[in-house]
């Protein structure tokens, strides 16, 4: 595959969890930069952990698109510019250190917003993967920056109930459940 062609490949898996599609695009030794905020199977190397990220992505927004704006080479490197776009139909929770640090109930908003991705390439395959995403303006599309009282209440409120770290669990179930069955041989490369 050419630089365009991995590329989009690495967001249609995010998009739909083609297990094929990540072995053909992913290297065994891929490493994630931004699994820091994802469950822990995220930072899996290689295409369990594309898997378990498109898990976690899809888990919280459904609709899920990353229509790229372009793609440049060079020297190994491959950049991506896209917008990331889908609706917010179940919690969104980020990580840190491997703990819940925030999860945002469900919304039903759209988001659509700008990104940009640096793959590192190697022999045909993406071996890593780091981004700059405006998060601010996913946030404020999400209703939750700035915070606005009802908001934060309710974000508040699905932590003391338990339902933040119920979220948590079942995200990170999903996407244990995504690097496990490929790295038990669902799928070969």
């Amino acid at each position: 595959m050419n630089a365009d062609e991995l590329a989009r490949g690495l967001f249609r898996i995010l998009e739909t969890g083609d297990p094929s599609l990540a072995a053909s695009v992913v290297a065994d030794d891929n490493h994630n930069r931004e699994a820091a905020v994802a469950p822990a199977a995220c930072a899996i190397p290689g295409p369990a952990g594309a898997l378990a990220s498109s898990a976690w992505m899809r888990f919280a927004f459904s609709e899920l698109r990353f229509p790229v704006l372009g793609v440049a080479e060079s020297d190994g490197q491959v950049w991506v510019r896209l917008r990331m776009r889908g609706r917010h139909t179940g919690p969104f929770v980020r990580f840190r250190d491997g703990a819940l640090d925030q999860a945002i109930p469900p919304t039903g908003r759209q988001i659509d917003f700008e990104q940009v991705h640096v793959l590192g390439v190697r022999d045909g395959k993406i071996v890593s993967h780091e981004a700059v995403r405006d998060d601010v303006t996913m946030l404020g599309q999400l209703g939750v920056f700035p915070p606005s009282p009802a908001v934060g209440l309710r974000m508040v409120a699905w932590r003391l109930s338990g339902r933040a770290a119920r979220a948590a669990a079942a995200v990170s179930e999903q996407a244990d459940r995504a690097a496990e069955a490929f790295r038990s041989g669902v799928v070969t490369s």
